[in-house]
């Protein structure tokens, strides 16, 4: 497996890998298959934090980072991760995950948030977000949203989380 930024020809297999990854019942194509679209239109998807995961030549899983803020300060929402069915529980999210907290890091983004499971995203050193002062954007996500902080994160940031406006088309 092979982890680079996402390319230009690349477009297509990442909304498939989304749509795929995030398909519900009754849903057409689930609304994180669109995401990335619209962050990019909007300008806030960070190009170099959207990376692919490739085997044998085809992309089988994707993760991005957008703009965000934690009240004035900037930092990164992540979202979406998502991985082709087949080819999930074999290191694929893990290997994204581990290659788009190090490229952050290496820009000297302060922190990643993100709303998902506490069990999965433990192992990657998120936290919950509320224990050093960062707050979801809903005060219901509380026991699912996290933050991953960075070496430029300074114990000053706090307040609550911005994600960039396209996640509210969501």
């Amino acid at each position: 497996m092979i982890v680079r930024r996402e390319l230009p020809g690349d477009r297509a297999a990442i909304f498939a890998v989304h749509a795929a990854a995030f398909a519900r019942p009754g849903v057409d194509v689930a609304p994180e298959a669109h995401l990335i679209d619209w962050l990019r239109g909007d300008g806030d998807l960070r190009p170099e934090l959207s990376l692919v995961a490739v085997i044998n030549e085809k992309i089988v899983g994707h993760v991005a980072c957008s703009r965000a803020h934690i009240g004035d300060q900037a930092a990164l929402g992540l979202s979406p991760l998502g991985v082709l069915v087949e080819h999930q529980r074999r290191g694929v999210g893990s290997a994204l995950m581990h290659a788009v907290l190090g490229a952050a890091d290496a820009l000297g983004e302060p922190a990643i948030c993100l709303l998902g499971d506490p069990g999965f995203y433990r192992r990657f050193g998120f936290e919950p977000a509320t224990s050093v002062g960062v707050d979801p954007p809903n005060p219901v996500w509380a026991p699912h949203f996290q933050i991953r902080r960075l070496t430029a994160w300074s114990n000053m940031t706090a307040g609550t989380f911005r994600y960039a406006s396209a996640f509210d088309r969501i």
